[in-house]
């Protein structure tokens, strides 16, 4: 999926409610298949298969389902376009005030405020707390507004005190940052998808947006707040670990097949990027399918 410049989605919320519930599943799936962005606080939930993220400069790759916590104004893909097995979808959208301006400040709400400014890097919540509140987003789906509210609230107390969660750690690409650049990453985008696979210099990429390699450089960190080699490393490391969740391949196809061309250096990478080798993942990912729920 290409990416260019952020649409922004006018998001209205449910008539009598104060913030915009939705459910989608394979008969009315409607997530948005286009690069987007909106002032509202974000949370998705996917019952179940492999999919991909794409936010900002942010690509990785989720499995057995997803529960994402996304702030506001981040460009980003709808969270199941490269999703084809059978799943359910739900969507909340809410904005920071969406109780009042002074709604996070009250004293009860101290842990939901600390994770409204965690979800502005983006956050991905796994395990029992993703089960646990995947099945009350969906039991969401079945009540009235007022209850559906009392039951936000929990959803939301209890993502703010879970253990389970990810930090995304993204620094998104401003909604605000002039159009002009925009086109230029949306070209920078398309050249690693298309290209990641074989070996290229910063040079090269410099002269698909038609600038200097110096200015490319001083442009890329600038938005992305990261230099070029890491987020390439980082892209190659997502495509790795996406390979990893099946069986069919080697470590040594796997590191060829992700753009690296060194299984040491991959390796390296590997663990730089997630911390762990990647027999590690592979073999963390098989005990979390294997384990109970």
């Amino acid at each position: 999926m290409r990416i260019g410049k952020p649409i922004f989605e006018n998001i209205q919320p449910t008539f009598g409610s104060s913030f915009t519930f939705r459910q989608f599943t394979e008969e009315n799936c409607s997530s948005l298949p286009y690069w987007h962005c909106h002032p509202e606080y974000e949370i998705v939930f996917i019952s179940n298969g492999r999919g991909k993220r794409q936010i900002a400069g942010h690509i990785s790759y989720y499995h057995e389902g997803d529960l994402v916590f996304l702030g506001p104004n981040i460009p980003h893909l709808g969270f199941a376009q490269e999703l084809y097995e059978e799943h359910q979808e739900i969507v909340i959208q809410l904005k920071g005030d969406f109780l009042g301006n002074d709604f996070l400040e009250k004293p009860e709400m101290g842990a939901v405020k600390q994770l409204f400014e965690r979800a502005k890097s983006g956050v991905t919540f796994y395990g029992h707390t993703k089960w646990v509140i995947g099945e009350m987003l969906t039991k969401m789906t079945q009540m009235d507004n007022f209850h559906r509210l009392l039951e936000l609230l929990r959803v939301l107390q209890l993502l703010a005190t879970s253990e389970d969660f990810v930090p995304l750690n993204i620094n998104h690409v401003s909604a605000e940052v002039k159009p002009q650049d925009h086109q230029r990453m949306r070209k920078v985008f398309e050249f690693v998808e298309e290209n990641f696979r074989r070996q290229f210099l910063q040079d090269e990429v410099a002269g698909h947006i038609n600038m200097t390699t110096p200015a490319f450089c001083r442009f890329f960190k600038k938005l992305n707040h990261k230099v070029f080699t890491d987020f390439l490393n980082e892209y190659r490391i997502a495509r790795a670990c996406n390979l990893l969740a099946g069986d069919s391949q080697s470590i040594s196809t796997v590191c060829f097949d992700s753009g690296f061309n060194n299984l040491s250096h991959f390796n390296k990478q590997f663990r730089l990027v997630t911390g762990q080798t990647p027999s590690e993942y592979r073999k963390s990912l098989r005990n979390f399918v294997m384990s109970p729920i």
